[in-house]
């Protein structure tokens, strides 16, 4: 296939291609208005998926969200792809962290008026240093840190740094040239330049935020609506937190199934603002979903059918090597039509790495992770034993009644809970193989949602 590529300001240029596989998802790059009947008109920033191909290798056929079909020009659309470099994508990708000025000055080097990084000062811990490139010599301006503000001049003061560097990019403002080109930080990637060059970048303009649902530490989620469609949005403010959630978007964007809450898009503002925008899941997380209905409401059906609807989703993650190491009721939400999907993939990571345990929540945590930092998929199967119980309590906090620090040693000694009242004993018996302590004898997910469509299927759970 030869899908012609037409460049701002250059010539069009041929590019030989592999034809788009069905279901393969894309980006409107340009409005498209239809010459015929067979054509699928679109928007510029609408996302269709492609159903087949044509005789004309340069058209496709596609459906958009709405579930209208037609054909499509290959060159005015772009595939969306997964963000690969999670680590190195960086919201300040100027900052370069503690390096001397005269490491700061060589990497200015060869000067060229506007070239600019931000290094942690050397003489003034605590405060910044911006290093500008101007009329063939190096530049040092010290960024103050006062009252929780940054300023240069005392006069302009500043939330973050990317505020901060925004601003001179707009207007010199008193310093020898307007910041013009940065620096990059090497092996960094700006985030925003990826998520634009994957097909993930949203429209800020086309964002409206109605109502905040819920408050976090790192910033709100609020109710939006993106292009007439209700959205959920994690609004982070602050640049140190917003870096982490660069991480847990650009995971987002690798994973699909119908049983994960589905990315929509990220919008990175150059004021250091980073909204993920999301599916809106009407009903809220499943603990709460289950305390506030109880047993008189779901049936044992539907504490099987949420049961299978997180292990689908957990075997996805298993298949394609992805821990969430955060797996509990909380971190699962409900849709309008009752399908339960997994969330928070704050910490999710590509299998086999370590991190902090301070913040681990024990009781959902395998003792092996809690004690050597150790997790894998098999410490995610605990998790899911725990997340069963909390469904069969009806969101019971687990381990009633054992003070919290002494959960961990009675575990380890091969404590396991009882099964909470009218739990089916098949289901009981598959909580306690998830906890069986040597991570290795612990099923599978795919195991796991083998025998509960076996349980789904003989109705073993009535």
């Amino acid at each position: 296939i030869c899908i012609t590529v037409i460049n701002a300001g250059s010539s069009p240029s041929c590019v030989m291609q592999a034809p788009w596989s069905t279901g393969t998802e894309c980006v409107a790059k340009y409005n498209f208005q239809t010459a015929n009947e067979q054509d699928l008109p679109f928007c510029k920033g609408d996302v269709l998926t492609i159903i087949g191909v044509t005789r004309d290798p340069n058209w496709y056929r596609a459906r958009n969200t709405v579930g209208r079909e037609g054909t499509i020009p290959a060159n005015y659309v772009q595939k969306r792809e997964g963000v690969k470099s999670g680590g190195k994508l960086s919201l300040m990708p100027w900052f370069h962290g503690k390096i001397t000025r005269e490491q700061a000055e060589r990497l200015l080097y060869p000067p060229e008026t506007g070239l600019f990084l931000v290094r942690e000062s050397t003489n003034y811990p605590g405060d910044y240093t911006l290093c500008v490139s101007c009329d063939g010599k190096v530049e040092h301006y010290r960024i103050i840190y006062h009252n929780g503000k940054l300023t240069i001049d005392e006069e302009e003061y500043f939330e973050n740094l990317m505020q901060l560097v925004e601003h001179y990019t707009k207007d010199a403002d008193g310093l020898c040239t307007r910041l013009i080109k940065p620096k990059l930080m090497e092996g960094t990637v700006a985030a925003q330049d990826e998520f634009s060059r994957s097909g993930w970048a949203l429209n800020r303009k086309e964002l409206k935020l109605i109502q905040t649902i819920g408050k976090g530490e790192f910033g709100d989620v609020m109710v939006g609506d993106y292009r007439g469609t209700k959205v959920a949005v994690k609004c982070i403010k602050n640049d140190a937190t917003a870096q982490a959630f660069i991480a847990e978007a650009s995971v987002m964007t690798q994973l699909r199934h119908n049983n994960l809450v589905q990315l929509l898009g990220v919008i990175v503002e150059e004021r250091g603002s980073l909204y993920i925008v999301t599916e809106y899941m009407a009903k809220g997380s499943l603990v709460d979903y289950l305390r506030s209905r109880g047993r008189t409401v779901l049936g044992g059906d539907c504490l099987l059918k949420f049961s299978l609807d997180v292990c689908e989703a957990m075997e996805y993650l298993e298949a394609n090597n992805f821990v969430h190491r955060d797996l509990a009721a909380r971190n699962v939400l409900v849709s309008d039509d009752n399908i339960a999907k997994v969330s928070d993939f704050g910490l999710t990571k590509e299998a086999s790495s370590i991190q902090d345990t301070a913040k681990l929540p024990v009781k959902w945590t395998s003792p092996e992770a809690l004690r050597e930092k150790r997790f894998s998929t098999k410490s995610d199967v605990w998790s899911y034993g725990i997340l069963l119980w909390e469904i069969y309590s009806f969101g019971r906090v687990p381990y009633p009644r054992i003070p919290l620090k002494e959960v961990v040693p009675r575990v380890e000694k091969g404590y396991k809970m009882d099964a909470p009242d009218g739990c089916p004993p098949v289901v009981y018996d598959l909580m306690k193989q998830c906890w069986t302590l040597d991570p290795v004898v612990r099923p599978s997910f795919r195991m796991l949602r083998e025998k509960l469509q076996h349980i789904r299927a003989k109705e073993l759970y009535l």
